[in-house]
């Protein structure tokens, strides 16, 4: 009984002596794996500081968003498609449709070889070298300028430092004008889409935020794997750094107080551990946030190929495209589909004043400004029997998800979107959600996806897998699982802040700027500690 005092006291003793010992291997291992980190984190902050501030103080303008869409003028189609394609001898195809620029109507018609080439609805003539022509007209009419000349144009087939995937479409046509702001415009004519828009100021931060925040430098030396990985890695080390940090400076903070109250730390030393403590939640969620949205990007961008294109002979389209029964006064466009064995014109209609449309909440993150889309009628006709066939949309749609799962891959992202990559049938599996979506109303289906209008097929498979389906082009414009919706809200919330929305974009920005600020003072304060210690 009288050694048991004893014991306990040195039980203790011999306690104090093993945590003071991990006390400093772990003071040690925090400032090694500081130091290791200290450029990359302050790449990291730099160029996301850059990103709020980009899109408030140097957002581009544009003039116009999209073209506006008017209903055909009937007078204009003299001939129709079968007619001009007989007379220049085109005997297949893959689709067509009708634009009008420079005062003409033409048809776009797209090749075999997916060329796009356009012959006048008038005579039948082919416009020469016609799809730059067009894409120029685009350029100028987004950005409502006539009198700018025009130093370049370019045809963009894959996507490049300066036209990230984000963008969406592909293959587009890159505009350059010679003016002070060194305006590029990027449209896909196939669509008469307006991609993007950069001018000198944002291209050069495209450049800065790709190079520091992307590690794209690391891409010119060896592929995107090794980015990833080592992305990853100091990643992690930052993650296990912040960890140390709060371990050190929170659990054990009594004993660094304790030695400060006996030699008190001034100066640099002092602010970096009082500031440090505070921001490390802040380093932990985008250290985690920026690592798990490094692990999606491993697979190559593909969605650009998801497209169904079948050829169309002509001697199979029978009803001329300008006999077809349909009011000619709301028309807007027209072009082929084909399902179950049937070809129909797929009719594009202004909608008629008697329908009652009710508007999704547009999404916030929009950098275009918040004017709806323009609402449009779907008809499709039957080339054989010229007759209406009733909602034919949503069938087409179902019938291109069971085209695309079977080949579908999981595609790169920035927010809330991404893909399957496994094979998956859909024959017996049940529809939860049907829904046609023209404006971009969630995180689901953001901004970032770009194409509309398109339909929602939700699916209940066991990820929960929702299609987004664009009938016009037939293509597959996302496809989620609920894995990439847990890494888009993990992203969006622990690296762009998500859960401050309620207070507005604006105070949502200014608190990430601050936050972000904030890692970078601690990175430099310790790297200036470390100088000056060396």
């Amino acid at each position: 009984m009288n050694n048991t005092p004893k014991e306990e006291k040195i039980s203790k003793k011999k306690d104090s002596k093993l945590v003071k010992k991990l006390k400093q291997k772990m003071y040690k291992w925090h400032r090694t794996i500081g130091i290791i980190t200290l450029i990359p984190v302050i790449f990291w902050t730099l160029s996301g500081l850059m990103h709020p501030f980009m899109a408030h103080f140097f957002k581009p303008e544009i003039a116009n968003e999209r073209l506006e869409v008017k209903p055909i003028d009937k007078s204009q189609l003299i001939l129709s498609i079968q007619e001009v394609l007989q007379k220049n001898k085109i005997t297949a195809f893959k689709n067509f449709r009708i634009v009008s620029f420079d005062n003409s109507t033409f048809y776009q018609l797209k090749t075999v070889n997916d060329e796009l080439i356009y012959f006048n609805t008038l005579d039948a003539k082919k416009l020469e070298n016609g799809d730059q022509k067009y894409a120029n007209w685009l350029s100028r009419y987004f950005l409502d300028d006539q009198k700018s000349t025009i130093s370049k144009t370019d045809l963009i087939t894959q996507f490049t430092a300066q036209y990230k995937y984000v963008n969406r479409y592909l293959p587009v046509y890159k505009t350059t004008f010679d003016r002070p702001d060194g305006m590029q415009v990027y449209v896909e004519t196939a669509s008469s889409k307006l991609a993007t828009y950069n001018p000198k100021s944002r291209q050069a931060f495209i450049w800065f935020f790709d190079t520091f925040h992307n590690w794209a430098f690391i891409d010119w030396i060896s592929n995107n794997s090794i980015r990833i990985v080592v992305m990853f890695l100091f990643l992690s080390i930052i993650f296990l750094s912040a960890i140390s940090g709060i371990i050190i400076y929170g659990l054990f903070w009594k004993q660094f107080k304790k030695t400060d109250s006996l030699t008190p730390k001034k100066g640099l030393r002092k602010y970096h551990r009082q500031i440090g403590i505070w921001v490390s939640l802040f380093t932990l969620t985008f250290a985690f946030s920026g690592a798990y949205h490094a692990t999606t990007k491993w697979k190559p961008y593909t969605l650009d190929k998801m497209v169904y294109e079948p050829i169309f002979e002509t001697k199979d389209i029978q009803t001329p495209n300008n006999a077809i029964a349909v009011d000619w006064k709301r028309i807007e466009n027209v072009s082929l589909v084909t399902l179950n064995d049937s070809i129909y014109y797929r009719c594009q209609l202004t909608l008629a004043k008697n329908k009652k449309y009710e508007a999704p909440k547009i999404d916030s993150k929009s950098k275009w400004d918040k004017k709806e889309n323009p609402k449009s009628e779907i008809l499709y006709i039957n080339t054989t029997t010229n007759k209406v066939a009733p909602n034919l949309d949503l069938e087409y749609a179902k019938f291109l998800v069971s085209f695309f799962s079977d080949t579908v891959t999981k595609e790169a992202c920035c927010e809330m979107e991404g893909g399957i990559t496994e094979k998956t049938s859909l024959e017996n599996i049940a529809l939860l959600e049907t829904k046609v979506l023209t404006d971009f109303e969630s995180r689901e289906y953001g901004f970032v996806n770009k194409r509309l209008p398109v339909i929602k097929l939700a699916y209940d498979t066991p990820e929960k897998t929702t299609y987004f389906i664009e009938t016009a082009t037939s293509r597959l414009a996302a496809a989620i699982q609920n894995s990439d919706k847990v890494e888009g809200y993990s992203f969006a919330i622990f690296h762009k802040f998500l859960f401050m929305d309620w207070a507005g974009k604006n105070i949502r920005d200014l608190t990430m700027v601050l936050a972000a600020l904030t890692v970078l003072i601690v990175s430099v304060l310790g790297l200036i500690l470390f100088l000056k210690k060396k």
